[in-house]
């Protein structure tokens, strides 16, 4: 199927978003937005090749991939995101959309439909990072600071093997688990030395607004989406695991258990695959 690329150029930045298939669409359905945070628009490769049928949108954040920051700011705003998501949605004169949004591009979905509830008729929301809503709400922000603080006296690898055990930590951030020696990168195949990086959009505090987001309960229910809060099967008690969860609850539902894991719709070519054939099969059935 074809894919068009296009920019849409605002004051605050040149937003690039692709559309695999025709618009208006030809099945008459609403297109299908993915997003994601920090992942651009090639983290959905493998799962929009499996809606071959339908007219899949994807796009690159504000600042990353390919597209370009002119507001001199260097932070993820999952409100600023939302406002872009909504521009894009717009510029196709297509919408109202269906929406997947993985992490931190689920955070973005939430907040663009407690601001404009009718640019999504459902929002599939997958493992919602938020911190906020979790029991352990003030530890899991002293593990996230953890990260952050490995990354800066060490560099990437450092920072990396930091968020590997963070994120695969079952459970409460208890003392046993700051009590825990520093994660060697080594253990996660990663050379140890400094790349001398400090600007990495999920290590640093740049993301801090996505994980710090407190969702608007009131307006989310309230609106006219149809929200359904997802979880991969393989997830568990990780911190993504129960943020969804907690996320969810907030919201008088239960998560939506999805194959695999947090990147459960990803191929090969990301170094994390999951299962993306069963994970659209699924998207399908919720989308349904």
């Amino acid at each position: 199927m074809s894919m068009t690329m296009s920019t849409l150029e605002t004051p605050e930045a040149d937003l690039v978003y692709d559309v695999q298939g025709p618009l208006p669409t030809a099945d008459g359905r609403p297109p299908l937005f993915m997003i994601g945070q920090p992942m651009t628009a090639d983290g959905f490769r493998a799962l929009a090749s499996h809606f071959g049928d339908r007219t899949v949108v994807t796009y690159d954040p504000r600042g990353l991939g390919r597209s370009v920051r002119k507001d001199g700011s260097t932070v993820n705003d999952p409100e600023i995101q939302a406002r872009d998501v909504h521009a894009i949605i717009e510029a196709l004169g297509a919408g109202p959309v269906e929406m997947f949004a993985s992490s931190g591009g689920a955070v973005t979905a939430l907040a663009l439909v407690a601001a404009h509830p009718g640019d999504v008729t459902t929002l599939v929301a997958h493992e919602p990072p938020l911190t906020t809503v979790v029991p352990d709400a003030d530890a899991a922000e002293r593990a996230r600071i953890a990260v952050r603080e490995a990354y800066e006296a060490k560099g990437f690898f450092a920072g990396m093997a930091a968020f590997i055990a963070m994120t695969s930590w079952q459970g409460e951030f208890t003392d046993a688990y700051f009590a825990q020696p520093a994660a060697d990168p080594a253990a996660f195949g990663m050379p140890s030395g400094d790349d001398g990086t400090r600007s990495d959009p999920l290590l640093s505090d740049a993301s801090r607004p996505i994980t710090g987001y407190e969702p608007d309960v009131q307006a989310l229910t309230g609106a006219s989406t149809r929200v359904v809060i997802a979880v991969g099967e393989e997830t568990g008690d990780a911190l993504t695991g129960r943020t969804a969860r907690a996320t969810a609850a907030l919201l008088g539902q239960e998560a939506t258990v999805f194959p695999s894991h947090h990147g459960g719709f990803a191929g090969p070519e990301t170094g994390y695959p999951g299962k993306p054939e069963e994970f659209a099969a699924k998207l399908r059935e919720v989308l349904a």
